[in-house]
């Protein structure tokens, strides 16, 4: 790997990136910047958000201004107007001890005259979005007749945006000898005819593959039922205690839903979508870039230029109809080396999506379960022993108020004090999933083999057969038992106890318990074991009567979600008096 002072960078450049950080160049950055210093070649270069393009062009962009003119030399067009203020600051931080460089970002949703003003005393480069720029030129405030470079990013956002006039208007002002780059995260036909149209004799540099998501990125789904998506969501950020997400939605009205449903949850989350004002959106993603709000819920057009550092996860709530679309959203996570997650929740009629995805950007997406809730809260857990054991501690600070602390705590042991500051902060996520439902697996398509397995998954009941799954041998001392309830019913661990409680009395010991969608199985001691059957046998749950009964005898049949006839005689009897 080359160096940047073995890729020509200037000595005061160079001293200002080593001060951001900058290394070693980006395999980006080593393919981009030799061209644009060297030779005047057009270039299309196909990269991906986040992996280091604006130093790519923007170096060789500075190197190459006369400091001794104020007329606008270079230009730079992006799609957004947050994505325009991003890349000047960048410029001005690469020219900080470069003297006299003026660089100037004019976009909508603001006011015109200061820009009007700006450009009047003369700036060397503009970073514009195509529209604001065209209405300066009219205007008579934007020159671009003596403009050598310029630079499209996201040129796919741009078109995709409708923004194709507005680039052929400012490309027909510009001087036949200037020089153009390109940058894409995919190569669409759009954009190919946006090159064969304005491009001289140019060069194509890919990094990495073309129309592929980040390389660092993992691309994980998980299946679900269309109600269960919200629910679903929650699992899947209490599952990591340390994310760091923009959660994609498909509108407007379903990103504010989401959003809001989050918020009254508890969730640090925020909304960004077209029907906020400018300065609602400016606020958000600020908060956002400063990691004051945990959770962006926004949709493909508001987060368009969105850049921040350290994503952990991009969640799809809503798979886009665009394959390209997804690429520029899993393309958010996974920079500069660092490792993400592209997540997506999808139900059975979104399977197709993933497999067009798959044979486009050319990487498979892992199924995933849903976290339960046992796994969950083990994560929870330990995320609060790790943020107990890493709080610093300032003595002097505390020092005064020891003796007190002291005496308060006299009497209660150090093992009983864990278990209490720890409930604390641990104790929502138990109260929460104890009795949660638990988010049931669909299945794709219908199966049949050997042993009598059968799932059906076309939205009616839902049963399985599978002997060698649900004949499992209970425990040693315990009898593993059937009944007619699932989670279909409400039918969960909590109100299993409930109901034990309530109709055989006492506090009945319960092992092993596995819940199916109608049907589910417990275990009890084997001495509890008759009297558990006969007490539940015949009683009413929801308007349905239960049946209760040896595991072996439940497995005859699939149980149907059904009340049963009259003369099966089953017992009609009131609650157990205690």
């Amino acid at each position: 790997m080359k160096t940047f002072d073995e890729l020509g960078v200037s000595e005061q450049i160079r001293r200002a990136i080593e001060e951001m950080g900058f290394v070693q160049p980006m395999p980006v950055q080593e393919a981009v910047i030799p061209y644009l210093l060297g030779m005047r070649r057009d270039v299309i270069a196909l990269a991906q958000t986040g992996t280091g393009k604006t130093a790519a062009f923007g170096i060789p962009l500075l190197q190459r201004i006369d400091l001794s003119s104020r007329t606008t030399q270079a230009l730079v067009l992006s799609p957004t107007r947050e994505l325009c203020l991003q890349i000047a600051d960048d410029l001005r931080d690469f020219a900080k001890y470069m003297d006299g460089v003026h660089v100037e970002a004019v976009y909508g949703g603001a006011a015109i005259e200061p820009q009007m003003r700006s450009l009047k005393k003369g700036v060397q480069i503009i970073v514009a979005t195509p529209g604001r720029l065209i209405d300066l030129k009219n205007r008579g405030f934007a020159h671009l007749e003596e403009v050598t470079n310029i630079v499209l990013d996201e040129a796919d956002e741009m078109l995709n945006m409708g923004f194709s006039d507005s680039i052929n208007e400012i490309f027909e002002a510009l001087p036949d000898y200037h020089s153009t780059l390109m940058f894409s995260a995919t190569m669409s036909r759009e954009v190919e005819r946006v090159a064969k149209k304005y491009l001289q004799d140019y060069e194509t540099i890919v990094v990495g593959s073309r129309n592929e998501g980040a390389e660092n990125v993992n691309h994980l789904y998980y299946m679900v039922q269309a109600k269960d998506k919200y629910l679903a969501l929650k699992r899947i950020v209490d599952y990591n205690p340390k994310i760091f997400a923009i959660i994609f939605c498909r509108t407007k009205l379903e990103t504010q839903e989401i959003a809001d449903k989050l918020i009254r949850d508890g969730y640090n989350a925020e909304a960004l979508h077209g029907d906020l004002s400018q300065q609602q959106r400016d606020l958000t993603m600020q908060k956002f870039r400063q990691h004051t709000v945990q959770l962006l819920v926004a949709t493909d057009v508001a987060a368009r230029g969105l850049d921040v550092d350290d994503l952990t996860h991009v969640i799809n709530f809503g798979l886009p109809d665009d394959i390209e679309n997804y690429t520029h959203r899993s393309g958010r996570t996974g920079r500069a080396g660092k490792k993400g997650t592209s997540i997506s929740i999808v139900h059975l009629k979104e399977k197709h999506k993933i497999r067009n995805i798959e044979k486009e950007i050319g990487k498979k997406f892992v199924e995933q379960d849903i976290p339960s809730s046992e796994e969950i809260c083990k994560k929870q857990l330990y995320k609060v022993m790790d943020q107990i054991v890493k709080t610093d501690i300032d003595d002097e600070e505390i020092a005064p108020f020891m003796q007190d602390i002291n005496r308060y705590f006299e009497y209660i042991d150090k093992e009983e004090i864990i278990k209490k500051i720890v409930s604390m902060e641990f104790g929502k996520f138990l109260a929460y999933y104890a009795d949660a439902p638990e988010i049931e697996k669909v299945e794709v398509g219908t199966k049949k083999g050997k042993g009598g397995n059968a799932w059906k998954t076309d939205g009616g009941e839902k049963w399985q057969t599978d002997r060698q799954k649900l004949q499992n041998k209970a425990e040693k001392g315990y009898k593993r038992l059937f009944i007619n309830l699932g989670k279909r019913d409400g039918f969960f661990p909590g109100v299993l106890m409930q109901t034990l409680n309530r109709y055989v009395g006492g506090r009945q010991a319960v092992g092993h318990i596995d819940l199916l969608d109608t049907i589910s199985y417990f275990e009890v001691p084997e001495k509890d074991a008759r009297k558990v059957m006969l007490q539940l046998t015949g009683i009413r749950f929801k308007g349905r009567t239960v049946r209760c009964n040896d595991a072996d005898e439940g497995m005859k049949k699939p149980v149907r979600n059904e009340r049963p006839a009259k003369d099966e005689g089953w017992a009609r009897r009131k609650p157990r008096k205690k």
